[in-house]
């Protein structure tokens, strides 16, 4: 591996590279296949790179709303300075999944409703923390709304999710997400498994915090497969480390999508968390629902 100070952990395949904080860490670094992409995986009944819905038959540089179909239909949409709006967590609203106009459309690729697929928009960097191994800070300030990064690795089923947790060794990192997403009527429940702790992106130095400045948030392109999106939940300052929840609970009872992560089943029990927030909750959350079908 080379040791120069330019070393790029994304290997050249993000728009920006991200570096490491110290040279002597770079040997040390977990080893994965990096893909800036989600990837299909064992037990995925959909691959995540097949275009699935029609385009918008817009023909200006940028779409509008109430012309738009992508827009007119389906989620939010990013502001004037390309930012999602973000509630705060006493806000009674909710954060509904965002739909991005695809490569069937027929805007422009500058179009505002444009955003994730474009890849990195800040430079980061990985770093050693205390107490929580690996992390991402940012190395230039983020303002409150704007897209930071994916979480995007392997998709794969249900059944691959409960061997891979099955084989997990004490002490092994846990990567695994899963995304649920309640339908609109009928209660129909949409389940999404990503793991990117084989090949997978920057989101996976991303660690937890109980007060995330990070809010995931599901953002479909051209696929069925949601891209899981990382916003700034407020304004982050340079230098800053990058943390979401692995539960979700940024968001409230009434939102109609749910993330949360599969935490790791060590003696099914509780890991602490060292995310060293005032209002700490002491242990990482935990989901049972794969833990009950080991």
């Amino acid at each position: 591996m080379s040791r120069s100070s330019d070393y790029d952990v994304c290997c050249g395949l993000e728009n920006l590279p991200v570096s490491i904080e110290s040279t002597s860490h770079e040997e040390q670094l977990p080893r994965f296949q990096y893909s800036p992409d989600n990837v299909p995986g064992p037990g995925s009944d959909i691959d995540p790179s097949e275009v699935t819905f029609p385009g918008c038959d817009c023909n200006s540089a940028s779409c509008h709303p109430g012309i738009c179909s992508c827009l007119q239909s389906h989620g939010q949409m990013y502001n004037d300075t390309l930012c999602l709006r973000v509630q705060d967590e006493k806000d009674s609203g909710c954060c509904r999944p965002v739909f991005e106009c695809n490569i069937m459309c027929r805007c422009s690729e500058a179009c505002a409703n444009r955003v994730v697929q474009r890849g990195l928009g800040f430079r980061l960097q990985v770093f050693r923390t205390e107490g929580k191994g690996w992390g991402l800070q940012t190395l230039e300030p983020v303002p409150k709304g704007r897209f930071v990064c994916e979480y995007a690795g392997e998709v794969i089923g249900f059944a691959e999710a409960c061997s891979r947790q099955r084989s997990q060794k004490l002490g092994d990192m846990n990567y695994i997400i899963a995304v649920r997403e309640h339908a609109s009527g009928g209660g129909r429940v949409v389940e999404t498994f990503i793991d990117p702790a084989r090949v997978g992106n920057i989101g996976r130095f991303l660690n937890h915090s109980c007060q995330p400045n990070l809010l995931m948030v599901p953002v479909r392109v051209d696929s069925l497969v949601p891209r899981l999106a990382l916003f700034a939940a407020r304004d982050i300052a340079l230098g800053e480390e990058l943390v979401y929840d692995y539960s979700g609970s940024y968001k409230n009872s009434r939102c109609e999508s749910q993330v949360v992560i599969i935490s790791n089943t060590d003696s099914l029990s509780k890991k602490p968390c060292y995310c060293g927030a005032k209002e700490c909750s002491r242990f990482l959350p935990l989901d049972v629902s794969i833990i009950n079908h080991i």
